[in-house]
């Protein structure tokens, strides 16, 4: 057997690796938005709509979606202001894929507003004319037909013209989850704009980037580096943004003086306090990668616990959509 053929089957080897690695990990955070919510509901006393668990994993995948297809453009961006960066050699584009299945994740979920928010049995159930009539079914719809022109967009030789698409989908999750009976609904839409835009970016953008490094590393390595310390420095600014918007969200939905016991009291809540927790270990593997960036002899190093900090996003995103199929806590 001559070397050559021995070394491409150590190649395929260590893809089927990490091919199966990447299906674990998706099947894993799969588990979060399927059996969170019933869990979270647990001993509370709250009763959710049915199929709530199915509701929020087409919620996760339509935000997993966002964030793919917006963090490629961020981040191919991010590599053009390298000077020398081998932009020809960029990694093969997610995004036709991604509005793909934001596609069909978003029909999943036009068709629970069809049927009254009840998963459909039977074609039977669904009124598809009622939803051009409500605004949950307006708003459905939009998102379905923006993940239409996004995949377009993204075959198309200006795939950066995704960005109106996928920002029309920000939008509709904005004013979806701020009805009009709220109180100031369009500053807790404002909020949530702010919030999942950010959100999408980080997220997105720090996949893109490691998939850049990956790809460069053996033929532009400094250039990944730098495109990986310019994505720090913005990542620095979004998560403050998060921060705040989150803040200033559950703030609006659990009073300042309800919010430890609603904590713990409600699925809501509970919910909310994993996802903090998660976005804490991400503070901290972030921190880990930046210092390894700024100060190690090797700033590849850098890529482990950015890997990991990308693999613990993907969990928030989850709860995230946990979040959204859950009943909104009462204000006390």
């Amino acid at each position: 057997m001559t070397a050559t053929r021995v070394t491409a089957i150590r190649v395929t080897a260590a893809g089927g690796r990490r091919a199966a690695v990447v299906l674990a990990l998706v099947a894993l955070a799969a588990l979060i938005p399927l059996l969170g919510p019933p869990t979270a509901l647990r001993g509370t006393g709250e009763a959710a709509a049915p199929g709530v668990g199915g509701i929020a994993l087409l919620r996760a995948v339509l935000f997993a979606a966002v964030c793919v297809s917006a963090g490629e453009l961020f981040a191919a961006r991010l590599a053009r202001r390298v000077p020398g960066a081998p932009l020809e050699d960029a990694p093969r584009s997610w995004a036709p894929v991604a509005a793909a299945a934001g596609f069909v994740a978003a029909l999943g979920l036009a068709s629970v507003v069809a049927t009254g928010n009840l998963l459909p049995r039977r074609l039977s159930d669904m009124d598809i004319g009622g939803l051009y009539q409500t605004r949950d079914g307006t708003l459905a719809l939009l998102e379905v037909n923006a993940f239409v022109v996004a995949g377009l967009c993204a075959l198309s030789r200006r795939p950066a013209t995704q960005v109106w698409p996928l920002a029309a989908v920000a939008v509709a999750e904005a004013l979806r989850v701020h009805p009009t009976t709220e109180d100031s609904p369009l500053i807790g839409s404002g909020l949530t704009l702010v919030h999942v835009t950010c959100a999408a970016l980080w997220v997105g953008g720090l996949l893109h980037v490691l998939r850049i490094l990956r790809r460069w590393r053996a033929t532009a390595p400094g250039e990944g580096i730098a495109v990986l310390g310019l994505y720090a420095r913005v990542a620095a600014l979004l998560f403050a943004a998060i921060t705040v918007t989150g803040v200033c969200s559950t703030l609006r939905r659990m009073p300042a003086g309800s919010v430890l016991e609603q904590l713990t009291a409600t699925a809501y809540g509970r919910t909310l306090l994993a996802k903090v927790l998660l976005v804490g270990a991400v503070a901290v593997l972030a921190l880990w990668a930046r210092r390894r960036l700024r100060r190690s002899s090797d700033p590849l190093t850098a890529y482990s616990p950015a890997r990991a900090e990308v693999v613990v996003l993907g969990a928030v995103v989850a709860l995230s959509a946990a979040l959204t199929a859950l009943p909104v806590p009462i204000r006390w």
